[in-house]
């Protein structure tokens, strides 16, 4: 009985993990991660604040683009207290259910950023081939469906995973390789039958992740199409032009992801420091970077920053 208890006790704490080798430098560390996730955060809530207030700006593609940055940060955000507790060495310890919770919101929201990204595409589509119907396909009724139907298709499949995981036994070491929690970092402990996750977790990145890649291949072959029978060099490329944020969007995310998965899966004995970086890059860089390129390259966005950074003088 004592046994038991002790074997429950344990398995209901995990201990996180810095940067192995390097744990007298994490407070230094702390600094370039302190500002990747500050640029981030205020980059997000800059776009989110300038769509919200600037009537113009209420349009399909900058709807979706809300709700990309919506995305940014309930990818990175559930992940930012952990990092920073190990970091600055308050405590390396999380609770089961709190990891539960933190691998639910990463692996939802990375999806759901998947699932956002097919809906540009798909606007993209429509504004450069449908370009007279583009208000009356896309009206806000219909962007809200796709909005909350990319959120409920993300976040139903993972329940299964986690509900699953309540179930093992955790009698090997409780520590984790990162300073989160990721569904492939936490079944290589359980002490228990894990093929269900394994493949289930392969056959859900390959639907879901599959599915929108694909839906955003086939939106951009018909937009090529589209593109090339534009009769002049200019109009060709100002059509092109209106799509040079979204396909940087994607690759932003697509790219991280699809190493982050190739590491866990074909590198698992690897330098921890390489399943590390690409953790960190997995969940940083799209929140940080999309914000950037965004206000680089849409004009509106752009001006909305410069209005907040540099308020007119009455």
């Amino acid at each position: 009985m004592t046994s038991s208890n002790t074997s429950h006790s344990l398995s209901s704490t995990f201990y996180l993990t810095g940067i192995p080798g390097y744990e007298e430098f994490h407070h230094w560390i702390s600094i370039p991660f302190c500002f990747l996730y500050c640029v981030g955060i205020m980059g997000n809530c800059a776009i989110l604040h300038i769509i919200r207030t600037d009537t113009r700006l209420h349009q399909p593609m900058y709807y979706f683009l809300a709700m990309l940055s919506l995305t940014d940060m309930g990818m990175s955000m559930p992940t930012m207290i952990s990092l920073f507790r190990v970091l600055w060495s308050i405590s390396r310890e999380i609770q089961f259910n709190v990891c539960v919770v933190q691998r639910f919101f990463i692996h939802t929201f990375s999806f759901t950023e998947s699932s956002v990204l097919l809906a540009m595409a798909l606007d993209r589509y429509v504004a450069i081939c449908h370009p007279l119907r583009y208000a009356t396909i896309l009206t806000p009724r219909l962007i809200v469906k796709i909005g909350t139907a990319a959120l409920l298709r993300s976040a139903f499949p993972v329940i299964p995973l986690m509900v699953r995981l309540t179930y093992f036994p955790f009698c090997r070491s409780h520590i984790l390789s990162h300073s989160y929690c990721l569904h492939q970092d936490m079944i290589r402990l359980a002490c228990a039958d894990i093929r269900f996750n394994v493949i289930y977790g392969l056959v859900l990145i390959t639907v879901l992740w599959g599915m929108d890649s694909l839906g955003i291949f086939v939106s951009y072959v018909f937009i090529l199409r589209s593109v090339l029978s534009i009769a002049s060099r200019e109009g060709r490329l100002k059509a092109l032009n209106t799509c040079a944020s979204h396909i940087c969007a994607v690759l932003i995310l697509y790219v991280p992801m699809i190493g982050l998965s190739m590491v866990h899966h074909f590198a698992k004995h690897a330098s921890p420091l390489i399943h590390i970086f690409m953790a960190h890059i997995y969940l940083l860089i799209p929140p940080v970077l999309n914000p950037i390129i965004y206000s680089v390259k849409t004009k509106q966005i752009r001006q909305g920053i410069l209005h907040l950074l540099l308020p007119p003088k009455h």
